[in-house]
């Protein structure tokens, strides 16, 4: 996901929204209406993060929330409870040294 913005800064925080009122680049390809996404099993699967950048870069993972079908029915929120404070021990680091993904659980 992209937008149009300069993302992933240090101590960004963002909303990216996929279909009605998208803010992401090449939007219809990203639109989860088309196919129509059935989230009836989203559970059955497993909701991670995963990072995809270049070599020689580095995230560290402050927190993150995805929520699924906001404000409809059958919403669902994931986020991994142990990136929940501001400690070092509650963030994780993503790249090609540490790791490239989070798993996250529904809440």
């Amino acid at each position: 996901m992209d937008s149009s913005r300069d993302d992933f800064e240090p101590g960004d925080n963002y909303t990216y929204v996929f279909g009605d009122g998208a803010n992401v680049l090449d939007a219809a390809r990203n639109d989860p209406r088309q196919p129509r996404l059935d989230t009836d099993d989203a559970d059955r699967y497993p909701v991670y993060l995963r990072f995809e950048g270049n070599d020689n870069d580095d995230w560290c993972l402050e927190g993150v929330t995805v929520t699924v079908n906001p404000g409809g029915s059958g919403a669902r929120t994931y986020d991994n409870p142990r990136l929940a404070g501001t400690g070092a021990d509650e963030k994780i680091w993503l790249g090609k040294r540490f790791g490239r993904t989070v798993y996250l659980r529904r809440i």
